[in-house]
């Protein structure tokens, strides 16, 4: 990976394309459907269901100026930019954009988590292990605290939770005493220098398997910095409460702890509550969702060979269908 910005506009390969354009189309081919991709990124996923449905309306939410610089580009390129309106905001602020543009309801929500392609192929971002960079990783460059701040001033117990618990890290405390240790001898500011010793500090048979060494410390960092299990814990409740009868939510995640809650939140949705003393169904207890996939759906061997970065995508989709009291 060069250290310098690519000259062209980065390659953009929206991961389950299809499936999530198969998904939405029952919803989105409405003459007025409005669909929210609450993590716009670089427009993949709504360029195409935009192509696809001429009478869809997209309100797109993305945290990073960056992306959302190169995705209005994008969209005004492929001539769809009178149909999208594009908001700075995390998508834990679904609720608070669809009053401010006055939209009661919604008939389609997209999550697509995780970090995004441009942040990962610009090395000045922080976000990857691969190139020396700035130990930053903030998804909204003007973010409060950085991993740097992290690495450098949590507490050993409070790095070891993180990286155990947002990185599912064995060696989670073999590596925060390490960063306790070096960063007493210099603050830890550059990339390469933390994966080196993040990889120092686990087991050589262990190294040998399970990709980069590093990969899970990182992770574990990038969620921590920007509190990306929290905002969606946030923002399913507020996506499903935006959607019409008939409207779906699609989630495209990329690890375990993404995909857990996901599943926990639509599964109850989708489940009878009756109370198990009652002898029959209760419908103010029925379910208000339909689940559309059966588990987390996984790309293709013939998309992950195409896209390998779709490898460990999981995609979960569910239809409203009826109004809760």
């Amino acid at each position: 990976m060069s250290s310098t910005e690519p000259s062209g506009p980065p390659v953009h390969v929206p991961v389950l394309l299809d499936r999530v354009t198969e998904l939405l189309a029952p919803a989105c081919s409405a003459d007025g459907a409005v669909l929210v991709d609450a993590t716009f990124g670089l427009a993949g996923h709504s360029i195409a269901l935009l192509r696809a449905h001429p009478g869809l309306r997209v309100v797109g939410l993305d945290r990073d100026p960056d992306a959302r610089a190169e995705a209005t580009r994008r969209v005004a390129a492929a001539g769809l930019a009178d149909r999208v309106t594009l908001v700075p905001a995390v998508f834990d602020e679904i609720g608070d954009v669809l009053d401010r543009l006055g939209i009661e309801e919604v008939q389609g929500v997209l999550f697509d988590l995780g970090v995004s392609s441009l942040q990962l192929d610009r090395p000045d971002r922080g976000f990857s292990y691969s190139t020396d960079a700035p130990l930053d990783m903030r998804m909204d460059p003007s973010g409060p605290v950085t991993a740097a701040d992290v690495v450098n001033t949590y507490s050993r117990g409070q790095l070891t939770r993180v990286l155990k618990v947002y990185g599912e890290e064995r060696f989670a405390s073999r590596i925060a005493a390490a960063v306790e240790r070096e960063r007493a001898r210099e603050p830890f500011r550059g990339t390469a220098r933390l994966a080196e010793l993040v990889r120092d500090s686990i087991p050589a048979a262990t190294r040998r398997t399970g990709g980069h060494p590093a990969k899970r410390t990182f992770q574990a960092l990038r969620i921590e910095v920007n509190d990306e299990l929290g905002a969606l814990t946030r923002a399913l409740p507020a996506a499903l409460d935006a959607l019409a009868v008939g409207g779906r939510l699609v989630v495209i995640s990329f690890q375990s702890l993404e995909d857990r809650i996901v599943k926990q939140v639509l599964v109850a949705q989708a489940t009878d509550r009756t109370p198990p003393e009652m002898p029959f169904p209760v419908p103010e207890h029925a379910p208000v969702l339909r689940l559309l996939t059966r588990g987390g759906e996984a790309p293709d061997d013939a998309e992950i060979t195409a896209n390998p970065r779709a490898a460990s995508a999981r995609v979960r989709a569910a239809e409203r269908i009826r109004r809760a009291p």
